[in-house]
């Protein structure tokens, strides 16, 4: 598990968890708690942003929000993911420094 200010390399590309959270609170259906999650499910590295959904959002935002933000972070950081946006209070809080990344790789 990682932290907010780790630096992750994935596909070659470097990147940090608060690069990712710059682009997303920038959704307007999208709440700031998220988790990066890394998997290498055929030899190569996967990222998806599982993020809350705003408590106001509906089935159309969240999906209009999940290929936004997705464009965004190809755009921005050259990182192909995918965007998992799920309920509101899913994503798990912790008490210290948040956890932001779960690396399974």
């Amino acid at each position: 598990t990682g932290r907010v200010d780790d630096m992750l390399i994935v596909r070659g590309v470097n990147l940090f968890p608060s690069q990712v959270e710059e682009l997303l609170v920038a959704e307007a259906a999208l709440a700031p708690h998220y988790v990066l999650m890394l998997t290498r499910p055929d030899r190569l590295d996967e990222l998806t942003v599982r993020v809350e959904a705003r408590p106001d959002a509906n089935g159309d935002d969240r999906a209009a929000a999940a290929v936004a933000l997705a464009e965004r972070i190809k755009t921005n950081l050259g990182v192909t993911v995918d965007v998992d946006v799920v309920d509101p209070d899913t994503v798990a809080r912790s008490m210290g420094k948040a956890v932001r990344v779960v690396d399974e790789r």
